[in-house]
Order: C-alpha cells, then structure tokens, then sequence
C-alpha cells in the first residue's frame, strides 16, 4: 500500500461534514476525501438546506463564516450575490438576517471550487453501515457500494424530534405532524384551523412564522413546561459582560450564581442581560471543561431549557411576528404539559396541565405540531450506520446524553471507555464534550479544528504506509 493516498470518508454533507472537507482540501491534506450525503448539494443540510423564504438564520450574518479567521466571509458573499438587494427584509438594526437557505447555498459554492478541481468527492447516497475491517473501514452505502477508509469522520445532524408518550398512540394520524423540520410540513393546515405546537424553542417561532406568511388565522398554542418560549434577538448590539473562567465554577450552582449576578451588574450599570449571555456563550466551552461530571449532568437536567431560551434567540423579524400575534390574540403561550389525548369528531381533545398551579383544562385543536427539538439520547438509533457501531460498542452515549461520548482532540470514544483514533465526531454531536456546539460561530471553529486533528492523523497513516516491512 505504500505510496497511496490515504482515504478520509466524511459521512454527512450538511455544515459540518462540508466544512471538514473543505479545510482539509484548503489544506492541501494529501488524502482522498468522501463525503456521503444523499443530498445533491453539500453544505446545507437540515439546518440550511430547506427552501421555506420564512426561514430565517438567527445570528448576524457577521458572526456566521465558513472561515473562523474571516468573520465577514459571509456578509461579503451576501453583498457580492446580490441577495440583501433581493430581500430588503434581512435588514433588522444594521444587520443582515438573510433566509437560511442563502447561507446553505453560501457553503455550497464556497466548497464547489474544491469539489471540482477533485480535492475531494460528493457521493450522493446513505451510509448504511460502517464497520470495521483488518485495513481500516469499510462504509456501505444503500445503493449496495463498499469503500474502504482509512479514518472516518462522524458528521451526521440531529436526530428527530421523539413523539411525547401522550402523543405515541397517534402516531400516522394526519393530524399530528411529528417531525417539522420538513419543507412546507404546514403547507396543508387550514386558514382557520386551531393548532397546538408543543415546545416554545426558535422551531416552534418558526413555525408560527410560517403559518402567519400563509394567512393562518385561526388560534395558535405554544405549550412549554415552563412557560419559557425562545427570547428574540435584539436590536441593540451588547458587548460581552463577565469573566466567569477566573476562577472557573466547579459546581452548578456556582456557575448559576454568577451569571445571575453578572446579569443584575449589567442591569444596574443600564446594560442587557443579553451581553452577560453573549459572555457565557463566548467561554462556553471553557466553562463546560472546568465542571465536574456532576455539575454538567444538573446543568443539563434543570437549567439547560433556560439557557436554551436566552442563548438560541430568534431573529429580530420572526420575533417581531410573535409579539405581533401574542398581542392580537391569535397565539398564546402557555405553561402547560401534556395530559391525556383522544379524538373525537370535533378533532384532537388535548388536556393541557400546570403541574406548578395543580390545574388542567381540556381543549379542542385540528393539528399538533411536534417542537421540541432534537432528542440527543435517542442519536445512537437515529441512522442504520449509528446502530450498527453502537451495537459493536464502538460508539456510545456521552455521560451528559447531549451526543456521542468524544474525546477532548474529537475522537470517538466507545463503550469500553477507549478513544478510537480513526474515528472522529464532527459537529453538534460531540456537545457533550464541548459543550456550547449547537450553533455558529462555535461550530464552524469545532469543524476546522476537526480537520486539523484528521490531518495530523493522515500523517501517522502515511508514515505507517511507508514504514518498511520486517
């Protein structure tokens, strides 16, 4: 084998499976590299790969790049395609919140260049299985083809939203939309139809979005535990507020502590908590390091639908169609959970509790919509390839269940507790690891940094091609 390339197969085209490839091949990594997406353009996936113009990406187009060194990339690539001229409505204070399928198509056509000169390859299938052979991997795809790897690069999105047990006897009933992340999924409902969406989070605000661009003016329920829906994203630019690595908290509620005292300071100095939160995000990952395991399992059992509220912040203008909705009356957020389910002529009876107030009342809705994001302990039996590692325990849960169980330089860790080095986990699954990875810029910098790891891995390959045989 000596003198031959290495192969890398990157299985997942969205974000981060594109953004790896991408950088190895800027790189110039001396490696055949794969990415397996079924989808016939890279860089989207489910993320950014949709087509609904509602849709819209919640981050300034400032902080989203491919390139974590050029942090304009983007925003020059939207003024150079002419698609702030088209869309006159991304502008909300002075920034640009285009349609999340621009920046899908944004990656797209800043990787083709590499993709045509064949630094690395597009095959347009699913990966099936992944196992493990006597020369390395071998990935099967369900058209029925076999290659064979040398390293393998984890780079799958999110599993699918699991239907709450109330809802499971329902499952295929019309009605119920279990999985929205679907183009067009309320395309069908009604102008008058009242609507249940469970979860309060930036997909539940999209939706609503979605139903007010098609006229929809019948009732709309969010229902959230908590009451909690997904803050907005405001007009005004904060700068991050607090230091909250020196020292670091060891504890939760430690770290709860301060980020409430650093939100009343900013508040008391006429500052936002928004910039106490923008602070937390920007040590995130340092912060999550510096807890014990403990502290990380509470973190993620009681405070993470907080943060999730206050960090993943609608954009201004979806924001501006709920208040909108909240103060004519069309939507309602609600604390509630689900109590018991049935249909009936008039359509779905929904028995709505508040555990908190010990109340429940029952109500009327022609659809449910399922909103509560993706269900990061299920991700192991998300995808056939998943199972079939999981199953040979070379994959398994991370202690948090926020994703796959992944070493501090990226690399799988299975159920024996032993890094894999040649297999590594790209993207938001690896969150348990590194904590603030669900959105840019964190994961676009986790991308470069797993092609950084891969390279350096190519070289032991290389060397282990070329070591003379005794």
């Amino acid at each position: 084998m000596s003198g031959e390339r290495p192969t890398v197969a990157v299985i997942g085209g969205g974000f981060s499976g594109s953004a790896v490839a991408f950088h190895l091949a800027r790189a110039g990594a001396l490696a055949n590299v794969i990415v397996f997406e079924p989808r016939a353009r890279l860089g989207g996936g489910l993320a950014y790969g949709g087509d609904d113009p509602i849709h819209r990406v919640n981050v300034p187009a400032t902080r989203m790049s491919l390139l974590p060194d050029d942090d304009d990339h983007f925003a020059r690539w939207l003024e150079a395609s002419g698609v702030l001229a088209q869309d006159p409505q991304a502008i909300a204070g002075g920034e640009a919140y285009p349609r999340r399928r621009e920046f899908g198509r944004y990656v797209a056509e800043t990787v083709s260049p590499y993709l045509a000169a064949g630094a690395f390859r597009h095959v347009r299938d699913a990966v099936v299985s992944l196992t493990r052979g006597v020369d390395g991997w071998r990935v099967r795809t369900s058209a029925g083809v076999t290659l064979r790897a040398d390293l393998a690069v984890i780079a799958t999105t999110h599993p699918a939203p699991s239907l709450p047990p109330q809802l499971g006897p329902l499952r295929g009933e019309p009605g119920l939309i279990a999985d929205p992340l679907v183009d067009n999924v309320v395309g069908d409902i009604g102008t008058d139809e009242r609507v249940l969406i469970v979860g309060a989070g930036l997909t539940a605000a999209d939706l609503v979005a979605a139903l007010k661009a098609q006229v929809h003016r019948g009732p709309i329920t969010l229902i959230s535990r908590r009451g909690l829906r997904a803050r907005g994203r405001s007009l005004t630019s904060y700068s991050p507020e607090g230091d909250f690595l020196d020292p670091p908290a060891r504890a939760a509620t430690a770290l709860l502590r301060r980020v409430r005292e650093g939100v009343r300071a900013a508040e008391a100095a006429d500052g936002n908590w928004q910039g106490v939160i923008e602070a937390v995000r920007n040590q995130g990952q340092d912060i999550w390091r510096a807890l014990d395991p403990q502290a990380r399992r509470r973190i993620v059992r009681h405070l993470r639908p907080f943060w999730d509220a206050h960090r993943f912040r609608a954009a201004p203008q979806i924001e501006a169609t709920l208040d909108a909705k909240l103060k004519n009356g069309t939507l309602e957020l609600k604390r509630a959970r689900l109590g018991a389910i049935s249909r009936d002529a008039a359509g779905f009876l929904v028995e709505l509790r508040d555990l908190r107030r010990g109340s429940a009342e029952t109500r009327h809705f022609d659809r449910i919509l399922v909103a509560t994001g993706p269900t990061h302990r299920d991700i192991l039996t998300s995808q056939p390839y998943l199972a079939g590692l999981a199953a040979s325990e070379t994959l398994a849960l991370d202690p948090t269940e926020l994703g796959l169980w992944t070493s501090p330089d990226g690399r799988a860790i299975g159920a024996d507790g032993v890094v894999d080095p040649t297999l590594f986990v790209a993207g938001p699954l690896a969150r348990g690891t590194f904590g603030e990875l669900m959105g840019l810029p964190q994961v676009s910098a986790y991308a470069l940094f797993i092609a950084e790891q891969v390279a350096a891995a190519l070289m032991s390959v290389r060397q282990n091609q070329d070591a003379p045989v005794a």
